[in-house]
Order: C-alpha cells, then sequence, then structure tokens
C-alpha cells in the first residue's frame, strides 16, 4: 500500500518523534511505500487568508469557500496545497499524527486541512437531490481510502473513559474522525492512542512502541468503525436526522452515527506502562502533550 502520514510536532526529537520513526520502518518492512508529510519541519502556513487564492481580484470581498472553489477549478491553488492533494489521491492510506492538546489537533495540523481540503476536492462535492445531499460522509474524492489516527495524551486512560473527567476519547476524536475523515470518504480505523507520555522512559516506550508496530501491520486489515453512510438509507434528507427506529440499543449521542451495537475498537495501555509511568511521577494530565 502507499501510505501518507501528515506529522504534526514540533520537536523531532520528542515521542512523537520517536513514534513516527517506528510506524514507518514498520511500514516500509511490510513493504509499503511510505511519504511524510512534516508540517513544523515543512514550514506550513496553516492560516486561510487570500495570499492563497492568487486569482482572486482584490477588490472581491473574500469569501473562502467561494474563493476556494474558484481557484480549484481554475487549478490555481498555491503549490503547497496542491502538492499535499496530490499525495492525498496517491495514498490508499492516510495517517494523522499529533499530540492531542487542548483536546483537539495542534493548530499546525488544523490549517494543514483548512487549506488542503479545498471547495471541489474534499467537499462541495457530488449532486444535491431528494435522495442525496452530495458526496460525503462515507463518499467523495477520498472513498475507498483508509485512514488513522496516531495520539499521544497526557492524561491517563482512565481520564477518558465514559465517566472520566475529560470526556469519552471516542468523542473527542469524533470531529476529526468522522468530521474530517469520514466527510470526504475514508474508511476510518479506530485510532491508535497512547495515555500518560509525559515522562516516558525507554522502558515504558517499547510496549507502546510494539503497539504501534502491531497497528501498523494491520493496517489494510482492521474493520473500520462503522460510521452511517449519509446516503445510504439511514438518514432522513435534507434534515439529515437519523431516521426514527433506526437508534442502536443503548446508544447516545455521537454513537448514534455507528451502525450497530459494538463501538469503535478501543485499546488499551499495558498494566506494566501504567506502572511504569506512576513511578516517574507523571504530572497528573498536561493540557500539552509529549
Amino acid at each position: 500500500m502507499k501510505v501518507l502520514l501528515v506529522f504534526a510536532h514540533p520537536e523531532p526529537r520528542s515521542l512523537n518523534g520517536a513514534l513516527r520513526d517506528v510506524a514507518v520502518q514498520e511500514l516500509e518492512a511490510q513493504g509499503h511505500e511510505v511519504r511524510v508529510t512534516d508540517l513544523y519541519a515543512d514550514g506550513w502556513k496553516s492560516q486561510v487568508d487570500r495570499a492563497d487564492f492568487p486569482v482572486l481580484a482584490p477588490d472581491t470581498r473574500f469569501k473562502p469557500a467561494a474563493a476556494s472553489g474558484d481557484a480549484f477549478v481554475a487549478d490555481a491553488l498555491t503549490a503547497d496545497v496542491k502538492a499535499e492533494q496530490e499525495k492525498l489521491l496517491w495514498a490508499d492510506v492516510l495517517l494523522l499524527q499529533f499530540p492531542l492538546w487542548w483536546f483537539t489537533m495542534p493548530a499546525i495540523l488544523k490549517g494543514w486541512v483548512d487549506r488542503v481540503y479545498a471547495y471541489g476536492f474534499a467537499y462541495g462535492v457530488g449532486e444535491h437531490s431528494d435522495a442525496r445531499w452530495g458526496d460525503r460522509y462515507g463518499e467523495g474524492t477520498l472513498a475507498g481510502k483508509r485512514a488513522m489516527l496516531l495520539v499521544t495524551a497526557g492524561g491517563w486512560e482512565e481520564h477518558y473513559d465514559a465517566d472520566g473527567i475529560n470526556g469519552p476519547i471516542d468523542d473527542l476524536l469524533f470531529p476529526i474522525n468522522h468530521g474530517i475523515l469520514y466527510y470526504p470518504g475514508y474508511d476510518v480505523l479506530p485510532p491508535f492512542v497512547a495515555y500518560r507520555v509525559d515522562r516516558l522512559d525507554a522502558a515504558g516506550f517499547e510496549p507502546v512502541a510494539e503497539r504501534l508496530r502491531q497497528r501498523m501491520r494491520t493496517l489494510g486489515s482492521t474493520p473500520p468503525i462503522p460510521y452511517r453512510r449519509q446516503n445510504g438509507g439511514d438518514y432522513l434528507i435534507p434534515s439529515m436526522k437519523l431516521r426514527p427506529g433506526l437508534e442502536t440499543p443503548g446508544a447516545t449521542g455521537f454513537a448514534l452515527h455507528q451502525n450497530g451495537a459494538e463501538p469503535a475498537v478501543r485499546e488499551t495501555s499495558p498494566p506494566n506502562l501504567a506502572a511504569n509511568v506512576t513511578a516517574k511521577g507523571l504530572r497528573s494530565g498536561s493540557r500539552q502533550e509529549a
């Protein structure tokens, strides 16, 4: 397979940097072709502004979505954006790797999405009718490809349980998994999440690295999160509300948008990892992680 890994951490010697190397080495050992976009190293421009749309007339009011669509149709997007779009079309699998900062991705990665996901490329595609509402949520430009998040978090795994203070990790990542990856058509795999990472030492790192290697070995066979397709009949159009009676028993909130009783597979950290990190005196969960 062809794999694109988009890396969003400012320090190459960080835990994230080490995990990136583990992932790339394992993928290449399995015979996959890997490309890496290192956003900080590349000096990625994260804000959307008029400079992104050279064909926009100076006296025209700036409407980002309209300007994005016009530039895409005219093949006038900036070179850095077009290069990333070409990588997305090339790749069979997209990996987004980042530390969980204030319960979401770093701003530079959000800026990558904002600029690369142009109107006409990742959204605003397909027909709108009584039976369809565009090609999105399971359909679209990137349908048939796979995507997965590689995430590090400083908090304890228990903090991200259903009754944990931080909220369920699946809910925190839903806007990314469902709203950024599933929206343009990706089959979204359950995320890889490493917890309590702030002061992880060499002994604690190896179990995390091995979990990641295993996920890379099964990248092509892991069942995706069973999100409901927008145009598959489960939603009323145009209200986009789930049809009454289709709710999975016991499901609430974001889980309503999964088709089936079982939630996405959750990984758990090995017991020796928790003990190791506790001995190192880890902070209870800093907001910016390794």
